[in-house]
């Protein structure tokens, strides 16, 4: 989008909204987070034109906002601005504002208008371009994103259990599929449904998960991996104002709750040829899938190690692996399989795809669809192995081959060769120092389990 028709979509928009007084402008950091800031009306113009300043480190914050000491930007280098310009589409209002408020997605550029290397955002374009240049392919796309409504009881932060009807005691248990469950959060979801067509996030169906206070939306599919991850970044934002205006709060922590189910990103990617057919359709000669799929299949298993620290990028993701949730901790893939990393959901030739079941919901989505795509692309283009078939209804015991400690990933991203060439080498080795860096403050810190454990005892 030019200068021209870009300072176009903002006059259009305040022409149906005049009485606008701000406007939160932001982008994901490395971790999802989003960072930005609230402009008043006389700087509406700055990003739809030649740009607005941002810091540059904000991009590459810890989980704690905070920038890391072992690299050089943000802590060490002065801390300097960059330009950010507004993303074409993303303007919208925002409707839980208690002032007439605009929103919009940045992306961030170096001031000649290269791409900044730490936007999250311009990784992911980074990272399909193989796809795209190379072999002709394009992506579509979809997420689906777990989030808890949780509680705090006086002591400690606890799971909202719907109420019996008629009282006012918990309903415990596991009810899964429970329109009691959606009835008793009823307002919040019609706040959420509103606030999302108000700003044009295609959210899908709402489902009530396998745990008390858990809840799932799904977004629709589209033909641009890149909007597909800025719907999911706009989804959360939503989603956690929707239950703020309810008295409520919203989580997308990836393990909450250490009895009750974990929350993740599951991202179903199809690749379609530039006459708009699906390549993952079809059969092999002796398989039930096609070659291309297959291939596929295969890059993404053999990229799924380096990719971990990605897919679970805190010290809590790596709590969400365990049996007996649905989280696969070992790089499988099969038909209609809950139980499997990359799973084949059911469907007609037409919409053939994979569902990529391993990321955490606390994960960026940029990255983590970066290192999906990153994956297709190897595995296409060197025509990758997928190894075993699991079959439908097998019973298939719960192993670990995967790095599921943040170290072991870390290690092994660190030492990654393939994901660097997609990412780009100086994000690829930032992004491993500033988590490096947060894990080991994570784990020098004194906890009460330290006392509990181990204070008296030894």
């Amino acid at each position: 989008m030019t200068e021209d028709t870009s300072i176009a979509e903002l006059e259009a928009f305040l022409e149906k909204h005049p009485d606008t007084r701000f406007m939160d402008v932001f982008a994901a950091d490395i971790n999802g987070i989003i960072r930005g800031k609230r402009i008043p009306k006389e700087d509406f113009s700055k990003p739809f034109q030649k740009g607005a300043n941002f810091c540059a480190s904000a991009a590459l914050l810890n989980s704690r906002g905070e920038a890391a000491e072992n690299h050089q930007y943000g802590a060490h280098d002065g801390d300097p601005d960059i330009r950010s310009v507004a993303v074409p589409g993303s303007l919208a209002p925002v409707p839980w504002a208690s002032v007439p408020t605009a929103q919009c997605l940045l992306e961030l550029q170096e001031f000649d208008g290269k791409p900044f290397f730490g936007d999250p955002r311009n990784v992911l374009k980074r990272a399909m371009k193989p796809l795209i240049e190379e072999l002709g392919l394009r992506p579509i796309l979809a997420t689906e994103l777990e989030f808890y409504l949780y509680d705090y009881d006086g002591d400690t932060f606890i799971p909202r259990h719907p109420k019996i009807a008629g009282s006012d005691w918990d309903q415990l248990g596991v009810q899964f599929g429970s329109f009691d469950d959606l009835d008793d959060v009823e307002p919040f979801l019609m706040d959420l449904d509103t606030f999302c067509r108000i700003q044009n996030v295609p959210a899908g169906a709402a489902l009530a998960e396998y745990s008390p206070g858990q809840f799932e939306v799904n977004l629709q599919h589209v033909a641009d991996p890149v909007l597909a991850c800025d719907h999911a970044i706009l989804l959360k934002r939503a989603v956690k104002a929707a239950a703020k205006k309810n008295g409520l709060a919203a989580s997308f922590m990836a393990k909450p709750f250490a009895e009750h189910a974990g929350c993740g990103l599951h991202v179903h990617v199809s690749l379609v040829d530039e006459a708009g057919n699906n390549v993952f359709s079809g059969q092999s000669a002796d398989g039930e899938f096609s070659e291309t799929l297959r291939h596929a299949i295969g890059g993404l298993a053999e990229t799924m190690p380096d990719a971990m620290a990605v897919f679970a990028p805190n010290a809590n993701s790596y709590r969400r692996y365990a049996p007996g949730f649905f989280v696969p901790a070992k790089p499988t893939w099969g038909p209609n399989h809950r139980d499997l990393a990359l799973r084949i959901p059911v469907s007609g030739q037409d919409n053939r795809r994979v569902e990529h079941r391993v990321s955490g919901a606390d994960a960026c989505p940029y990255l983590v669809v970066a290192a999906i795509l990153a994956g297709l692309h190897h595995g296409i283009k060197n025509q990758s192995d997928p190894g075993p078939m699991t079959h439908e209804r097998e019973d298939i015991p719960y192993e670990v081959t995967l790095p599921v400690r943040w170290d072991k990933a870390l290690d092994v991203w660190e030492a990654g060769t393939v994901l660097p060439k997609y990412f780009g080498e100086e994000f690829h080795r930032v992004y491993g120092l500033a988590k490096r860096e947060e894990s080991d403050i994570f784990h020098s810190e004194v906890t009460d389990r330290d006392y509990e454990w181990y204070l008296r005892a030894v």
